[in-house]
């Protein structure tokens, strides 16, 4: 499970969501034969113009240069995908999104802010979506094999949260990109503390117990965060854990972040396939997410 959230640094999300949403819309204009509506908490069919005006009018005290809102990526793997249409069929969507509100459940206890306590207390809106498509970055596009838009093969349903900078009251901050978890103790009172790890880690174990999956060791955050962050000692352990089982370690995918073209934005797009990097020097790091 693929669970990220878009860096404020790099995002076109100063100002209205409109750009976004229209992006988001891509598949509604490829001719369904039925629009892919946005949801939340208790709503299941939000138009895209009712979702972009409560965005963008929730924002009171916000400075032109603050983000106004964040993307959340919640992309289950083709295995996770093949399961779910396995054992739910037809419902396998309507699973999905019930899954994504969940997430946006913790997402909200994550702040530790009273009065955040679940969805219901943050203005989100969720859209599904069942294609990705071919991006600049891609092996494929680079070596001529595909070109730049074409679908990808293979189960590719995900869900794209869009959720603002200020709850539902319009009264309180949040900010999901504060790293301080109370070393700034005034700085996380107004923001919150928010734990990135402990986020992708609950919504990994979410999916787990709502559907029943059975995860191997090599497919868990856990192993991921470790290979990515773990100390030497850590990264031994598991690797060996995971030999032992017989089961092969995840790769690591670069991380989906929003540029200033929200037009060619290309979320939950594929990792590249590249040549295999050279040994990085001691001390040094990425800030790449991984796809889990």
């Amino acid at each position: 499970m693929f669970i990220n959230i878009t860096d404020s640094e790099t995002a076109d999300n100063k100002g209205s969501s409109n750009v976004l949403i229209h992006y988001l819309d891509k598949e509604n204009r490829l001719g369904q034969p039925a629009p892919e509506l946005w949801f939340n908490t208790g709503q299941q069919a939000i138009r895209s113009h009712e979702a972009q005006l409560a965005l963008d009018h929730n924002v009171a005290k916000l400075m032109h240069t603050d983000a106004k809102f964040f993307l959340v990526n919640i992309s289950p793997s083709q295995k996770e995908i093949t399961w779910l249409k396995t054992q739910y069929g037809d419902e396998a969507e309507a699973q999905l999104k019930s899954y994504a509100v969940k997430v946006m459940d913790e997402y909200a206890r994550n702040f530790k802010r009273p009065g955040i306590e679940s969805s219901k207390d943050l203005l989100w809106f969720g859209k599904l979506e069942h294609y990705r498509y071919y991006s600049h970055k891609d092996a494929e596009v680079k070596n001529g094999l595909k070109k730049r838009g074409d679908r990808k093969l293979g189960e590719q349903m995900h869900i794209q949260v869009i959720v603002s900078r200020k709850d539902i009251t319009n009264t309180v901050k949040l900010s999901p990109m504060n790293k301080s978890r109370g070393r700034n103790t005034e700085h996380s009172r107004k923001v919150g503390q928010f734990d990135r790890s402990a986020f992708k880690q609950m919504g990994e174990t979410l999916f787990d117990k709502q559907f029943s999956f059975e995860r191997g060791l090599a497919e868990t955050f856990q192993y991921a965060n470790a290979q990515k962050k773990g100390t030497l000692e850590e990264r031994i352990k598991l690797r060996q854990a995971v030999a032992k089982a017989g089961a092969k370690p995840r790769q690591q995918a670069t991380s989906i972040k929003m540029v200033p073209s929200l037009a060619k934005y290309q979320p939950g797009a594929a990792p590249s396939v590249t040549k295999p990097k050279k040994r990085k020097k001691k001390g040094q790091d990425t800030d790449n997410d991984l796809i889990l």
